[in-house]
């Protein structure tokens, strides 16, 4: 399997469901039991390492569904390792112990005498073997000196398969509840709910404002939305959004900017979806929301 980058970076480009569908969801199944017994085991490292740590893992579509906990749990367990222009980061045929980022330098992926890919910082490698307990399916050989951050698979397997289980379970629960998906099949759900995005807002903090671009759908799982619309200077409320409401999807659809201001009553939980995510996971979702107008006529207000 060709290795894939991580979204937005540079060099060849991953196909649309590539580099997302890396997480941990084939893999399998946890041992319930390790699980509970499963012990975070902190890597003494100096404020500069957890900045490089923290800026490395930023935006890679591996960690951007973890809660602000778990990111802290993956930097703690993380390690920095230094290779030199040559060597090999991982060998094909070995077996898996640890899941890399790139921070710093270059590396060429090759699956026997064959290069398939290259890396650069932001990258990540290694998961497959630690997910499927198979050994490494290529070789990663640094083209520059070269600083990554590791993990090993016991803390890799229980921070991440166990996020990505316990977000479905969550989502999938509130999708139940969201009107607008009620006629998606439990596999559309199950779909949806790998896509969508943990967000958090205090109270007092516009989520979307007036005039601005569309680029984001949310669902509220917890907390009060105030909707408000900017009129000759004076800003009227014209409607509360409550868990399991949502709003942003008609911006999507129709590309028009936002024409009210949303913002947190109380402290708030999205989960929300960019416009990349909902054009190519939510195909049956969007002919739902053609379908049934009238199911959110009510939040026309919050975004048109």
């Amino acid at each position: 399997r060709r290795p894939s980058r991580k979204m937005g970076g540079k060099g060849s480009k991953p196909k649309k469901n590539e580099t997302r569908r890396r997480s941990a969801l084939s893999g399998p199944s946890m041992d319930p039991e390790a699980a509970k017994n499963w012990t975070k085991t902190v890597i003494p490292k100096s404020e500069e390492v957890v900045a490089r740590i923290t800026a490395a893992i930023d935006g890679n579509d591996l960690f951007i569904h973890l809660t602000k906990q778990e990111q802290k749990d993956l930097v703690d367990c993380m390690f920095e390792k230094k290779e030199a222009n040559n060597a090999n980061i991982i060998t094909q045929g070995d077996d898996g112990d640890n899941f890399y980022v790139l921070g710093a330098g270059t590396a060429d992926v090759f699956v026997g005498e064959s290069k398939v890919h290259a890396y650069t910082p932001g990258d990540s490698f290694g998961e497959l073997a630690l997910i499927y307990g198979t050994p490494r399916a290529a070789t990663i050989t640094a083209t520059t000196d070269c600083t990554l951050y590791g993990i090993d698979r016991d803390s890799y397997r229980h921070i991440l398969m166990a996020s990505v289980l316990n977000r479905r379970q969550k989502y999938e629960t509130a999708l139940v509840n969201v009107k607008i998906v009620q006629d998606l099949d439990s596999y559309e759900r199950s779909q949806m709910a790998d896509a969508l995005q943990n967000c958090e807002y205090a109270a007092g903090e516009a989520i979307i404002k007036q005039g601005e671009d569309g680029a984001d759908f949310f669902i509220i799982l917890d907390g009060e939305c105030s909707v408000t619309i900017d009129e000759d200077g004076a800003s009227k409320e014209v409607n509360v959004l409550k868990t399991a409401d949502f709003f942003g999807e008609i911006a999507l659809l129709t590309h028009k900017p936002r024409a009210a201001t949303v913002t947190a009553k109380t402290a708030v939980t999205c989960a929300k979806l960019d416009r990349e995510r909902f054009e190519r996971v939510l195909g049956p979702c969007e002919d739902v929301l053609r379908r049934n107008m009238e199911n959110y006529e009510k939040f026309k207000a919050a975004d048109q």
